[in-house]
């Protein structure tokens, strides 16, 4: 369907024309014309289908239309996980926006929150925000949500995840009652999916693929290596490919450098991506990966939402995620808009369970293939059969008394370390000083 059909302005349309496009994508032909109605929406698709525009341009026509925001307000507020993706959506909001009258910005940890505070001081149209350092602005008087028409979820899996779940309840507490929220996303668990219908208000509910469904136009398949010899494989894939652009995953940050250590004394130009690294750095570094000056981008998986690069032919897992869903997020940066792409994991014979609960997510059998002169010496086990995942059972009955305390204080600590993990927003709290006191004895006169 043409985007001329959807009822989108004319200035919106000669941005989209100015980027090449002409077709709107499913995601985009079903997501457009409810957003423009006005209504809730729940709305799953693919990585690398279109979601952002789905959003950003209905909202964009909405906008166009109102009045303008009060000072340190804001009409529209969209949350995000990482750093790169909020960046990536400011961009195309300044890009499918550059013809109206409308403010934008992006806010997130990392950096100086005093150049953030400033251009809220006039109010913004639109904010993107990661929500650790948005609840930073609010307690400051930064922000305010008096004026908010539209709230969007991007990403809504990840951010209703144990990581994000208590931010977000404290921002939708803060915000009117009475707005239009739209929760967009590759993948929805039925936990996930209970959680965001507490949030929207009779949403409209679309998906144009299957849940947790790769991208048909991705060929995805593992080689069988063992664990010590992962990088001189890459290496070698590397360069009897001549591959000039490629995204390797890693699951750890301490691996993502040593990874691109190892394949910089290999004179192939690499450099990390992680949540240790500076703000100035990781946009550095995507910068320059996206402009060819590296060959080899090192991630690890708060790089798997949030990178978005036209025609990017080859990503590697050199370490299969610990949880399954990322594995779609991640091969999910190549073959993007339905042009072809490839994915290779790096699987070790530790990998196993990894592996089998990745094909039994995605409901398929993953193609192996052997390498010469890298045949492991500990076999990879055969997959198992891909039985369904099913949906985790509540329990009835709660312990009670000290055995419920016990258990509230166990669930806290999983939260507070999956928060630590998993919040790539924030910035790590100072430790706090050991204090130490000393029980000075009264002076005592000695017995005569």
């Amino acid at each position: 369907m043409s985007f001329s059909t959807l009822g989108l302005s004319p200035q919106i349309l000669e941005a989209i024309d100015a980027q090449g496009y002409s077709e709107a994508t499913p995601i985009q032909e079903k997501s457009i014309p409810i957003v423009l109605e006005r209504k809730d929406l729940m709305a799953a698709a693919q990585t690398g289908t279109g979601k952002t525009a789905g959003f950003t341009l209905p909202i964009l026509q909405i906008l166009s239309n109102g009045r303008k925001p009060s000072s340190n307000h804001t009409r529209t507020l969209i949350l995000t996980p990482t750093r790169e993706l909020a960046a990536q959506i400011l961009e195309s909001v300044k890009t499918y926006g550059q013809n109206l009258p409308l403010s934008s910005t992006v806010v997130f940890g990392g950096v100086g929150i005093g150049p953030q505070m400033q251009k809220l001081r006039k109010g913004v149209d639109i904010l993107v925000a990661t929500p650790g350092r948005l609840l930073d602005l609010h307690s400051q008087n930064a922000v305010n949500f008096n004026e908010l028409e539209i709230l969007v979820l991007d990403e809504a899996d990840r951010m209703l995840d144990m990581g994000f779940i208590h931010d977000i309840k404290r921002i939708i507490k803060l915000l009117p009652k009475k707005r239009q929220t739209l929760m967009f996303s590759a993948t929805f668990s039925e936990d996930i999916r209970k959680l965001a219908k507490g949030l929207v208000h009779d949403p409209v509910e679309i998906s144009v693929t299957p849940r947790n469904s790769t991208v048909e136009a991705i060929k995805h398949w593992i080689c069988p290596v063992d664990k010590t010899r992962k990088t001189a494989l890459l290496t070698h894939l590397i360069n009897k490919g001549e591959w000039q652009q490629v995204l390797v995953f890693s699951r750890t940050k301490h691996g993502a450098n040593r990874i691109a250590t190892n394949l910089e004394k290999k004179n192939i130009s690499s450099t990390a991506i992680h949540g240790n690294k500076s703000q100035g750095a990781r946009t550095r570094a995507l910068a320059d990966f996206k402009a060819g000056k590296v060959r080899v981008l090192v991630a690890t998986d708060i790089a798997a939402r949030g990178i978005d690069i036209d025609q990017l032919p080859h990503v590697i897992n050199f370490d299969l995620p610990s949880v399954p869903e990322d594995y779609v997020h991640r091969i999910g940066r190549t073959g993007r808009a339905g042009r072809g792409g490839e994915a290779i994991s790096l699987v070790s014979a530790d990998e196993a369970k990894q592996l089998f609960d990745i094909e039994r997510l995605i409901q398929k059998e993953l193609e192996r293939e052997l390498i010469d002169d890298f045949v492991p010496n500990h076999d990879l086990p055969k997959s198992r059969a891909l039985l369904p995942v099913k949906s985790k059972k509540t329990k009835k009955s709660e312990p009670q008394g000290r055995n419920r305390n016990r258990s509230r204080n166990n669930s806290q600590s999983r939260a507070a370390k999956s928060n630590e993990s998993q919040r790539d927003d924030q910035e790590k709290p100072n430790k706090a000083k050991k204090r130490i006191f000393w029980n000075k004895k009264p002076n005592r006169k000695p017995k005569l």
